[in-house]
């Protein structure tokens, strides 16, 4: 056995992990969209 997987430094699932990863990811790109936009429709 790895002696690595004996001391776990964060036993927090990985999935919680990647869904905050990709909320913050979406919303970032989702503001960046909508200022963009609001841009776009200003200067029309």
């Amino acid at each position: 056995m790895n002696h690595f997987e004996k001391d776990v430094q964060n036993k927090r699932n990985d999935a919680i992990d990647s869904g905050v990863g990709f909320g913050v990811s979406f919303g970032f790109f989702a503001i960046v969209f909508i200022i963009a936009t609001v841009i776009k429709l200003i200067g029309s």
